[in-house]
């Protein structure tokens, strides 16, 4: 890899500090490489580069801007096996999910998001004014490790689009694909200052971009603990949250309708990405008595499934992306087994090198279990139970968050008990998510919303000229 790991103001930049962060391969827990943890000069000088490179991009033509983030795109998908291989091993993704999800979900949202905004009114009417949409300034970018491309994409589509430049700041964790994100935002042409990336830790590097008096806007991806420190580092200049944060979302199984899907659709988003998702449907709940049904048919779903090396086509379960993550993994699950929950699979950490922790699912759970309140972050469900539809609906929504959930069941019902789950996305039946709608959360899930236009609508100024 390369020696340079900041790129600001159009070239790969060597950077002021001399402090650097390892990068460890979860599954062999070899060193693949460093990056530098960027000290505040090299902060500094990453938002000049975006602040002087705002005015000129913020007057560049709305489809002209698109032309660029086109070519950002076609890059992406150029080199979608080099992004899928460096994120199997400094993630430990598996190969399937790196392909369909991890970069298959970032090219479908851009593609999304290019054709609405191809449509979009920047300018419109209003009487005798003239309402104009634009960018904020620099949008200091803050990304997590779970997915280390799509995450970025999220914020810097509808940003750059909007008129903003940017300043990333990936995960200490995952920053390689960052890095070969600059490469391809580099080839692609960009304007010098338009993106700007600096590595380094949160605590540092993090901080001091997102409190720098010239970001105004932050847009930030993470623990809900963390998000809200932000709004300290916001109010000193009154600058503009976007904030998408946990979550721990609800399976709601509905008498009628089929347990097979409602348990694959909740499994799926705990086994892939070793439950690393934000959105994972980590809760299940079914009627009292359909558990014994349910325990079956979950049995007997998680039988086929490999749990490897993540390079190898079939595996769906690899390691967490690192050793404090899995210990925290099994730290929940031992909490789960004092607080009285019944292992059903899993429950342990696996004899092998790298991070390994089995599939796990607990039954016999209450909603005021820890396990059945604070995000996990691993590959672990849990079922409960319930007496009554109402009683369904009060218990998903008993959580202080509201990110994503689902309900299987007789479509009739199952929409009626969609629109009373207080959560910004619901799945019914197992339906596709469209890449034009909104993502975001409810309660301490975040505020604003990504994808689409409604994504872009969160980074822009709006300005009424009356003639």
């Amino acid at each position: 890899m390369r020696k340079e790991t900041l790129y600001y103001n159009g070239e790969w930049q060597q950077a002021q500090s001399t402090d650097y962060a390892e990068v460890i391969n979860p599954t062999t827990e070899e060193v693949i490489g460093k990056v530098v943890n960027a000290n505040q000069k090299d902060v500094d000088l990453a938002v000049a580069a975006a602040k002087f490179a705002f005015d000129e991009w913020n007057q560049t033509s709305p489809q002209v801007r698109a032309d660029y983030v086109e070519k950002l795109l076609n890059g992406i998908k150029e080199r979608k096996q080099d992004l899928m291989a460096i994120m199997i091993k400094e993630l430990g993704t598996s190969a399937i999910f790196a392909d369909q999800t991890q970069v298959g979900l970032a090219v479908d949202e851009m593609a999304g998001t290019l054709e609405e905004i191809r449509n979009y009114n920047f300018e419109e009417k209003v009487d005798n004014a003239t309402v104009i949409k634009e960018g904020y300034g620099v949008v200091a970018c803050i990304t997590p490790w779970n997915y280390p491309l799509n995450q970025i994409q999220r914020k810097i589509t509808p940003a750059l689009l909007a008129g903003n430049t940017v300043v990333v700041k990936p995960p200490n964790l995952t920053p390689l694909t960052a890095l070969l994100l600059a490469e391809i935002a580099h080839d692609a042409g960009l304007p010098k200052g338009v993106f700007n990336l600096v590595t380094g830790n949160g605590s540092e590097t993090g901080d001091y971009l997102t409190s720098h008096p010239d970001v105004s806007v932050i847009s930030f991806t993470g623990s809900t603990k963390v998000g809200s420190g932000l709004y300290e580092k916001a109010k000193t200049s009154i600058k503009q949250l976007v904030l998408e944060l946990g979550g721990k979302s609800p399976m709601i199984y509905l008498k009628g309708g089929d347990l097979e899907v409602a348990v694959k659709n909740a499994a799926d988003t705990v086994l892939h990405n070793q439950g690393q998702t934000c959105s994972a449907l980590t809760r299940l709940f079914v009627p009292k008595d359909e558990l014994e049904r349910t325990k079956e048919v979950i049995k007997n779903y998680y039988k086929d499934i490999k749990v490897g090396d993540p390079a190898e086509d079939d595996t769906i379960v690899g390691p967490l992306v690192s050793e404090g993550q899995m210990e925290t993994v099994l730290d929940y699950i031992e909490k789960g087994k004092k607080e009285g929950a019944e292992v059903l699979i899993g429950g342990n950490k696996m004899d092998r090198t790298g991070y390994y922790v089995e599939p796990t699912v607990f039954v016999n759970v209450t909603n005021d279990m820890t396990i059945a309140q604070e995000e996990i972050f691993g590959p672990v469900l849990v079922v409960i139970t319930y007496d009554s539809v109402d009683e369904a609906i009060e218990l998903a929504n008993d959580s202080i968050y509201g990110l994503s959930g689902g309900v299987v069941g007789p479509e009739e019902e199952a929409i009626k008990v969609a629109r009373r789950i207080r959560t910004g996305n619901i799945l019914i039946n197992g339906a596709d998510r469209t890449p034009k709608a909104p993502f975001g959360g409810y309660k301490q899930s975040g505020r604003g919303r990504e994808n689409g236009l409604y994504g872009v609508e969160d980074y822009f100024e709006i300005k009424a000229i009356f003639n």
